[in-house]
């Protein structure tokens, strides 16, 4: 690559235990746009589908990436194995409906 910087691989743990990818990334890859692929490939056969990237979010060892924030700025290199895929939790927020829960 020409910054010297090597493309980071990427899967999508969906709330149900499926998976979306692995795909490889560019480490300037913002969590928007890692957000944006879910929502394209987000698998229509289920119950709960997010309709923007502001109904996604994404999680990496336990922290709650930021939108503006890039891919090597998220990532939590430790514990990581050089090569290995890196698995980011989705989370999905529930639909804003009347809660009048008693």
């Amino acid at each position: 690559m020409a910054g010297g910087k090597e493309p980071i691989e990427v899967k999508f743990r969906l709330f149900d235990g499926t998976d979306i990818g692995p795909s490889k990334y560019d480490p300037n890859t913002t969590v928007a746009a890692l957000k944006e692929f879910v929502l394209a490939r987000w698998p229509q056969d289920k119950e709960i589908v997010p309709k923007t990237v502001n109904d996604v979010k994404l999680i990496n060892a336990g922290r709650i990436l930021e939108n503006s924030k890039t891919l090597a700025e998220s990532r939590v290199p430790v514990g990581e194995v050089p090569g290995s895929v890196i698995t980011m939790h989705v989370v999905v927020r529930p639909p804003q409906s009347n809660k009048s829960d008693a």
